[in-house]
């Protein structure tokens, strides 16, 4: 069997595919967890789990992006 030649197209388009999805998880975990923090801020009266909700969004986003695409399989 032949190996299919890759096509220039092919590697701006996996750029593209990560380009969008790294700010998607940036944006999409700060935005679930800054909501249950502030959930939990309305719900307890304490308005301090707010910024925690959207550090450990962040916090999590960021080790999802490493996980995903910071890692070199051999």
């Amino acid at each position: 069997m032949s190996e299919q030649k890759r096509r220039p197209e092919e590697g701006q388009r996996e750029f593209a595919d990560v380009a969008w999805s790294v700010p998607s998880y940036l944006l999409s975990g700060m935005i679930v967890w800054g909501g249950i923090g502030w959930l939990l801020s309305w719900w307890t009266g304490w308005p301090w789990l707010i910024p925690i909700g959207l550090i450990i969004g962040v916090a999590l986003a960021v080790y999802l992006v490493y996980v995903q695409y910071g890692r070199h399989s051999s």
